[in-house]
């Protein structure tokens, strides 16, 4: 029989891209195979990301809105077409990103993956008693929400310890409270109201003076000829402090509301955001809030009891969807989690499940490390599902370093050789064999392996955790040694980090540094973020003898067109709107007049420009190039000083914020994954730096799952066995050559397969 013959729609196989420049490539041009798994690899900031995120998925995206009417566009994000010669053959692309999923507390891992509410949907029919249309079953409708927390499960008081200090008097300070100082206007108020004595000590008022004091509503009152209005404290500060709808920006006022504001489980639901109709329906014994707080794995089971046909294609596409949730390793949560304290690397695996079902075919996946955050023994079921999702007949894009992924792959690009400018070129392109006989960066250290330390260092005292329970830990006792590097680990929902941001964050000397964004609008970059800019301002002012103000892009040497943020952002009405780069100072975000002030030859906004290693050279001594050294020793050397913190990924934003903490004087530094993001040659230069760390006298204390940070640890602790209510205790501590010889965890397994004992 004769083959029929081939179509000239079967030839586009390959996207396509010619002359990409977006950021730092340098006119890339590169042929990407369709229905295939292709991992892009290269060091942090080598322009994987402009690749694959900012040129492909991008321009994918524009050209699908663009399909969109005018009226529907004006209510989409504006995208700019990415700077590429011609982009050819390219499919519809999903990405799948780590991007926290929002903090709203309404949000939860059920409303997010739609299982809740076909939940819902299930109580509303099968329920009894009876009580009402799905509706009546949620936490953010009225006919469902718990009338006192209004559907947030808590509410939330102050503590009045962090007020006051009822040991002194009004007028030795007793109030504690930012801008409440002795002889300021809200202190006068209090005061002048006569209703106390300022010398008797608050905790000698009587009961009727602490109630008025604390709690009495706004009232006026006469004061000899004024009439003033008093109100109590905490009404004060609650007014002033908590019931903005803008979070306070000084930072002692953030800190202040921090530690003063508590917030406690909402009596009258009992946490479970519901009112008492939607809690009295029950299925088999268990109401909807006890089957949203059940670990996902159990309300497999649980789902799977039910059989009433009334609901049996939803029930199963219930089913499907939490079975889902098992399987990319997800089981241990629940869904009455809220999202906005998921990890980015779980984020990124929920939203992962909802493409699993899809009926989607030919359609580009692209993904943004998805092992973050998982074991080694967790990352071998990713790999099952990328090549499930090509399996499909789907293109998919992985941007990863781990080499357990890139070992799967079909095709491997390669970008480099180095970061930043030094990046922005392929310098290799084929199959994962090719590879490794390569001569490039990526290629050398694919099999490169970290090796056990020979001498441990002694510790030289012990951190105390005592009774430690939160989620899912069982009451856990452990002695995190001082003086050394500890690496706490175990597979994903295991505890670690429960455990650990759980018991040591309010600790004196303790400090934390992970990967949460960092507050800032688009004027924030690394320059003004670090402190940075205050040196180099200062010297452009002692050169020109001028005012530091002047270099200042949010200050009086702003362009006033683009008010110093070198774009104009254009509202085009109907149309999506458009950032185009400032005409009036091209970019350079400040007026005429100050560009031409210089330093060394180089006006402001070069200087912004440079990158940390090109800055560090025109900065050679001095308080500039204190904080330009330890930017460089966290491996942010390519980073520029100017770019916008937004463009910064979590591993970049973890390692700013830890080289902002190495100018204090801490004693124990805690880091949660500093290996994401990091190409397998930076591995090798975060643990030197780490070391430097300890070598300095200081502790610190890493959750991580990479291979070679727990062959580098001198202790570690590894929890499980398993994950959720399967884990939650420690099942080793000890050095690692402990753990390779006599381990039987799942960490011992992989670690002693990754030092080949």
């Amino acid at each position: 029989m004769t083959q029929p013959a081939r179509s000239i729609a079967d030839s586009h196989d390959m996207i396509e891209v010619r002359g990409a420049r977006e950021n730092n490539l340098a006119a890339v041009s590169v042929d990407i195979p369709k229905r295939r798994l292709t991992v892009f690899t290269g060091v942090s900031g080598s322009g994987k990301s402009s690749l694959v995120f900012g040129t492909i998925a991008a321009e994918s995206q524009r050209m699908i809105n663009e399909t969109y009417s005018a009226f529907l566009q004006s209510f989409m994000p504006s995208l700019s077409r990415p700077d590429v010669d011609s982009l050819r053959n390219l499919s519809a692309a999903i990405v799948v990103d780590q991007e926290r999923m929002g903090a709203n507390s309404r949000s939860t891992v059920g409303t997010a993956t739609d299982a809740y509410a076909m939940l819902r949907i299930v109580f509303s029919r099968l329920g009894q008693p009876h009580v009402g249309p799905a509706g009546a079953f949620s936490f953010n409708l009225a006919e469902g929400m718990c009338p006192t927390c209004e559907g947030l499960g808590r509410v939330s008081d102050l503590d009045v310890g962090q007020l006051v200090d009822v040991e002194r008097s009004l007028n030795d300070g007793a109030i504690t409270v930012p801008n409440f100082a002795v002889d300021s206007w809200y202190w006068q108020t209090i005061v002048g109201s006569g209703l106390f004595d300022p010398d008797v000590k608050l905790q000698d008022f009587t009961a009727q003076q602490w109630q008025d004091f604390l709690h009495k509503p706004a009232t006026k009152m006469k004061v000899g000829n004024h009439t003033i209005t008093y109100e109590g404290l905490a009404v004060k500060v609650r007014r002033l402090y908590l019931s903005k709808d803008k979070e306070p920006t000084q930072p002692h006022i953030k800190a202040f509301v921090e530690r003063a504001v508590t917030f406690a489980t909402c009596g009258d639901c009992a946490g479970t955001r519901l009112n008492r109709a939607a809690l009295s329906a029950r299925i088999a014994g268990r109401n909807i809030a006890e089957c949203s707080a059940m670990q996902i794995s159990d309300l497999a089971a649980f789902v799977r009891g039910i059989d009433d046909p009334s609901v049996a294609p939803l029930v199963g596409n219930l089913r499907e969807l939490l079975d889902s949730l098992v399987e990319i390793g997800l089981g241990y949560l629940s869904l009455d989690r809220e999202s906005g304290s998921l990890s980015g690397g779980e984020a990124q695996r929920v939203k992962m499940v909802r493409h699993l079902g899809s009926s989607l075919t030919d359609v580009t996946y692209v993904f943004d490390e998805p092992t973050v955050g998982l074991h080694p023994h967790d990352i071998a079921r990713m790999n099952g599902l990328l090549l499930r999702l090509r399996d499909k007949g789907n293109t998919v894009l992985v941007v990863e370093h781990k080499p357990e992924t890139i070992a799967i792959a079909d095709h491997v690009v390669d970008l480099g050789p180095g970061a930043g400018p030094d990046g922005g070129r392929i310098c290799y392109a084929g199959d994962v064999a090719g590879l490794r006989r390569a001569d490039c960066l990526t290629g050398r250290h694919l099999d490169h392996r970290a090796r056990l330390r020979e001498h441990v260092r002694t510790p030289t005292g012990h951190l105390p955790i005592r009774g430690a329970d939160l989620h899912n830990l069982r009451d856990v006792d452990v002695d995190l040694p001082l003086g050394v590097l500890t690496v706490v680990t175990g597979v994903a929902g295991s505890g670690k980090s429960s455990l650990i941001h759980g018991s040591l964050p309010r600790r004196e000397g303790v400090v934390v540094v992970d990967q949460s964004p960092i507050r800032g609008s688009r004027r924030s970059n690394p320059a003004t973020y670090t402190g940075l800019l205050d040196p180099v301002r200062a010297a452009f002012a002692r050169a020109n003898k001028v005012r530091p103000a002047l270099f200042s892009a949010n200050s009086e040497g702003a362009c006033p067109k683009c008010r110093g943020i070198g774009v104009v952002y254009t509202d085009l009405a109907m149309m999506a709107g458009v950032a185009s780069v400032c005409e009036e100072c091209e970019g350079r975000r400040f007026t005429p007049q100050v560009l031409a002030y210089t330093l060394r030859g180089k006006n402001i906004s070069e200087v912004l420009g440079m990158s940390v290693t090109e800055a560090r050279d025109f900065f050679p001594t001095g308080p500039a190039r204190s904080v330009l050294d330890r930017l460089a020793d966290v491996g942010l050397g390519y980073v520029g000083l100017g770019q916008p913190l937004t463009t910064l990924s979590g591993g970049e934003r973890q390692r700013l914020k830890l080289a902002i903490h190495m100018g204090e004087k801490a004693h124990t530094y805690v880091l949660d994954e500093p290996t994401t993001g990091l190409h397998l040659a930076d591995v090798d230069k975060l643990l030197a730096l780490l070391d430097r760390l300890v070598d300095a006298g200081n502790t610190v204390v890493v959750i991580e799952h990479h291979q070679a940070v727990m062959a580098h640890a001198d202790w570690i602790v590894d929890l499980g066995p398993g994950a959720g209510h399967d884990g939650g205790r420690i099942v080793f501590t000890g050095t690692p050559a402990d753990l390779v010889a006599h381990g039987d965890t799942l960490t011992a397994t992989h670690l002693r397969e990754y030092v080949g004992r």
